[in-house]
């Protein structure tokens, strides 16, 4: 077993830790916090604690960042008398404890809680991680088993940063620990004008540190990327960003973030900052973004690229913990970690920050894909289960873009779904569940399953192709702007205009409206 670094042990936790000096009238107040499993054994975890000020505190020596703190399930703080509210959580497997207590000075207080899981993906073969990680690599490994999350590859490298720089690269760069959890630190970003890509499998950092906000062109550096390793892994961090056509176009992207950072754990960002806005009159914030994310991507699989949903957080950058927005990946046997993306490849998978919603078409994972004889429909039969910390009303089906069936559900922890699905034409479906709730996009949705029905083994819609088109057009007129320098703007330009072409002919092969 390797580790990242060597992890405190709980003895050491039972000391007290100073957090600040109290006045001599007014002593400090000792709270002790135990969190256990179901067993009464220490359990790694995050926990928010927010003081009578209302700000969060943070616990010395411990990862921090925001308005949380990870442990190994034991702590013990020195803290001002007064009221204090927390939340104890541990990814979407574990269920959430909420609540409040009162610290009196010179006083001890002891909070134990047990933190039960409400499922147990892994016994199932299915591995959750998390494709956007900004936080120090010393801290991974905890943070890791604070959330329950088995992959995580750790952003080293980005367009101002390069964490090895100045020091050598490990030689170990894929490290493992508690058997099947898997942390990379050569994950890297390429983050400018026209959006954000996110490197995984290289060795080293790609030289992108001194790229303008528009130039070079992406590409250029996936060209890069591709020359070094080609197993690497390239993700589509939004799907809204400005140059996603192009991407698309290139056919070197690997997977898309539906579930991104643009969703967080307490509110959800109204706008798509720098990428393409949507009509907010006909989707409002603040969920209209994650709207508009689920929209684009339906466009993308109604092109007829079969490109599986990825999930990331951005923790270290944005306020979400690690794993908030995590992909889950089911893999046959013992996990490894070449396994878990060959899985992710296969599109057996599903993405959550909430939910967990699980499903199968006829006994098959997401992935499959269905063949049938033209003209004899195809009778599916889907097996859905859905566990949830959340309130969720219905599962919906869709299929190519379109919502053809909503299940209602209960208020209920864990419940079993079965729906019939007939389908006569080539294309995709998948099931996603949206919770019921108005301050973040909270939702879990599977990967496509897909159809091929007769000689037709794809969809493309003239519909989906031509918002495509118009994308790429607004993006030439704002390029034509954005690079006044006539070599460069020849340059790049060349680049989008290649993308147009593609995109024009793949109009001439639309074979649906």
């Amino acid at each position: 077993m390797n580790s990242l670094f060597p992890c405190c042990p709980v003895a050491s936790l039972l000391l007290c830790i100073p957090l600040a000096a109290a006045p001599a009238t007014d002593p400090p107040g000792r709270l002790h916090i135990n969190v256990d499993d179901s067993k009464g054994q220490p359990l790694p975890c995050r926990l928010h604690l927010t003081g009578p000020d209302g700000k969060a505190v943070a616990a010395p020596g411990q990862p921090f960042w925001k308005d949380h703190f990870c442990c190994v399930g034991r702590i013990r703080l020195r803290l001002a008398p007064g009221r204090y509210r927390y939340e104890i959580e541990r990814g979407p497997e574990h269920q959430r404890i909420a609540g409040q207590l009162e610290l009196k000075a010179g006083q001890e207080h002891t909070l134990h809680v047990r933190l039960d899981r409400i499922a147990d993906l892994k016994r199932q073969g299915w591995y959750g991680g998390d494709l956007h990680v900004h936080r120090p690599v010393e801290d991974i490994e905890l943070l890791m088993k604070a959330e329950d999350l088995h992959v995580a590859p750790v952003i080293t490298w980005w367009n101002r940063t390069n964490r090895w720089k100045d020091q050598p690269r490990p030689r170990d760069l894929l490290r493992r620990f508690d058997g099947d959890r898997y942390a990379h630190l050569m994950a890297g970003e390429d983050e400018r004008g026209g959006g954000a890509l996110l490197y995984f499998h290289l060795d080293e950092p790609l030289p992108i540190t001194e790229a303008k906000r528009e130039h070079p062109s992406p590409l250029t550096f996936v060209a890069e990327a591709t020359k070094r390793n080609r197993k690497v892994w390239i993700d589509i961090e939004k799907p809204f960003w400005w140059d996603v056509p192009v991407w698309l176009a290139s056919g070197q992207m690997d997977s898309i973030g539906l579930a991104n950072n643009h969703m967080c754990r307490r509110t959800v960002y109204a706008t798509e900052a720098w990428g393409r806005p949507r009509d907010e009159r006909r989707l409002p914030p603040p969920l209209g973004n994650g709207q508009w994310t689920q929209e684009i991507y339906y466009h993308i699989l109604n092109c007829g690229f079969r490109l599986p949903p990825s999930a990331g957080s951005a923790s270290g950058v944005l306020p979400n913990p690690v794993g908030y927005n995590r992909v889950y990946v089911h893999v046959e046997g013992a996990v490894t970690y070449e396994k878990w993306w060959r899985g992710l490849k296969g599109g057996r998978s599903f993405v959550t920050n909430g939910p967990l919603l699980l499903g199968t078409a006829d006994g098959y994972l997401p992935g499959h894909v269905f063949k049938a004889e033209a003209g004899k429909p195809l009778q599916l039969h889907l097996d859905l289960s859905l566990i949830t910390n959340d309130r969720v009303k219905v599962i919906e089906v869709i299929q190519n873009g379109q919502v053809v069936q909503r299940i209602p559900c209960e208020d209920r922890l864990s419940q079993s779904r079965t729906a019939k699905l007939t389908v006569r034409e080539s294309g995709w479906f998948l099931v996603r569940a949206i919770a019921d709730d108005v301050a973040t996009f909270r939702f879990a949705s599977s990967a496509p399953f897909y159809v091929e029905v007769g000689k037709q083994d794809r969809r493309i819609s003239k519909a989906s192709v031509r918002f495509f088109l118009e994308w790429i057009d607004e993006r030439l007129t704002q390029l034509e702007k954005a690079l006044p320098e006539a070599a460069q703007r020849r340059e790049v330009l060349a680049t989008h205009a290649q993308a147009r072409q593609f995109w024009k002919e793949l109009a001439g092969k639309a074979n649906a409206d």
